[in-house]
């Protein structure tokens, strides 16, 4: 039986959302502040090839930053 050892899976953290108008989105530039919908204390979403699997909250760990795992999501069936 093959393993899974050598699969790749692309996480992403999602720390918030906004929506801007396009011409918003055109004057962004550098030192630009993008305001979200959240807070520090809010939990993020960890996405697995852009697939909800867990949250989690930010936390600091060596000068890095690293998200702990708070709750793994259910899978729902057609991504089983």
């Amino acid at each position: 039986m093959p393993t899974l050892d050598n699969v790749s899976v692309d996480l992403m953290v999602v720390l918030g959302t906004t929506s801007m108008p396009v011409h918003q989105v055109m004057r962004l530039s550098r030192g630009a502040i993008i305001e979200l919908d959240a807070t520090e204390q809010d939990e993020v979403k960890v996405l697995a090839n852009n697939l909800p699997v867990a949250s989690g909250v930010v936390v600091v760990n060596r000068n890095r930053i690293a998200v702990e795992v708070k709750q793994m999501l259910p899978r729902t069936p057609d991504h089983r």
